[in-house]
């Protein structure tokens, strides 16, 4: 077996986690550190039934806990995948969460860890003002994160997206106990993930640390993390998707990952509030629609971020380094990892664009863009995005 200590660690930001290839071996230990007995695993349906979920409810039991998996949650998971949660935690004497997966999963996971312990809607926890404030964080439940893709991040996020059946709109459930105390990453577990959801969770990451490097927020410590997540992906992603047995780029390309999530804190930008109503509504993968919208959004802010650009593109050693260059970095990527062109062909049709328009300018993401948006300007975009025009737009 080939020797990966060199990319194995523990870490202690933004909170614990044990890095490596093979260290879901460790999940008992991760369970009983933080007082968990009968932990509840929670994974969306499509992980359910794979191996991987076999392996961590096993290694479990094998040291004396109860494990249960909840997984009836779906790729966006909307509000009643967080109530049946819920029921099947109580039902089951649980006492913590094991948040298992990709962004579905964890974030449901960590919805429920919440929500076990409130006596207030799930809604009253959005992420305005502080309004985390009013749950009961002594109800919160111990979660262990265990991400098993390259793309979301959750696992070090107090934050859920969870959809808002009410009116299809994706809303941020935060608290900030819900972070997962303990993270095991072991990239050993997203080698089977295949190369199309490896292309769509890896552009994700790139879609997280890029938007908050242009964020215009005061965050030096988040551009740092988030330029050196850029040069993981620019690094590892063709690699990973070209060859998903290859455990140093499936390594590299989770840091990546976990580097996103924890810079956004500094805010995000347009491609997230354009991707929200798709995936939502018409329930198009998050990522995916991320990496369809990037160059469009970029072209858009243009006139604001070219030095950050021109930055960016000599941390990564680009040729003639420039917002040109980071531009055709970003437009062969996409087509090297067969990312679709435009969002026509993902299934956005015209007539959506003023009403996810109206949307996308409320998304929270809007408020950090690098240029202003309106439901005008994001209207234009949108169209943009369909038809394929590459246009200055801001």
């Amino acid at each position: 077996m080939a020797d990966t200590s060199h990319i194995t660690g523990n870490w202690s930001y933004p909170t614990a986690i044990r890095f490596g290839p093979g260290r879901i071996r460790e999940l008992a230990e991760a369970c009983q550190a933080l007082g968990m007995k009968n932990p509840l695993l929670v994974t969306d349906r499509a992980l359910a039934d794979l191996d991987i979920v076999a392996r961590a409810v096993s290694v479990c039991t094998e040291a004396g806990l109860g494990c249960a998996v909840y997984s009836d949650v779906q790729g966006n998971p909307v509000a009643s995948n967080v109530e049946d949660g819920i029921t099947a935690y109580r039902a089951g004497g649980h006492d913590g969460v094991i948040a298992f997966g990709g962004g579905s999963g964890m974030d449901t996971g960590k919805a429920i860890a919440l929500m076990v312990g409130q006596s207030r809607p799930m809604w009253d926890f959005e992420d305005r003002e502080d309004w985390w404030t009013r749950a009961n964080a002594d109800g919160i439940a111990p979660i262990v994160g265990v991400p098993t893709t390259s793309g979301t991040g959750s696992e070090v996020g107090r934050a859920s997206v969870i959809t808002d059946e009410r009116d299809h709109t994706k809303k941020i459930i935060f608290h900030p106990r819900m972070l997962p105390s303990i993270v095991i990453a072991d990239p050993e577990l997203s080698v089977g993930l295949p190369a199309p959801v490896t292309a769509a969770v890896g552009m994700d990451a790139l879609s997280h640390n890029l938007e908050a490097f242009c964020s215009p927020l005061y965050h030096p410590m988040a551009d740092g993390i988030a330029l050196q997540g850029m040069k993981l992906v620019h690094d590892w992603l063709p690699t990973a998707v070209a060859d998903g047995n290859n455990i140093e780029a499936r390594a590299h390309m989770m840091v990546a990952s976990s580097m996103g999530a924890t810079s956004f804190q500094k805010g995000l930008g347009a491609m997230h509030s354009l991707s929200h109503p798709c995936s939502a509504i018409l329930g198009s993968h998050h990522g995916l629609t991320n990496a369809v919208v990037m160059p469009y959004v970029l072209e858009f802010n243009r006139s604001a971020i070219e030095g950050r650009m021109a930055d960016l593109a000599r941390y990564l050693d680009l040729p003639n380094p420039s917002f040109d260059s980071v531009m055709t970095w970003v437009l062969d990527l996409r087509k090297s990892t067969d990312i679709p062109h435009t969002l026509a062909d993902i299934g956005m049709e015209e007539q959506y664009v003023e009403k996810f328009a109206a949307m996308a300018e409320v998304d929270p993401p809007s408020a950090t863009n690098p240029i202003p948006v309106t439901a005008e300007n994001l209207a234009g975009l949108y169209r943009d995005c369909m038809s394929g025009t590459l246009a200055a737009s801001g």
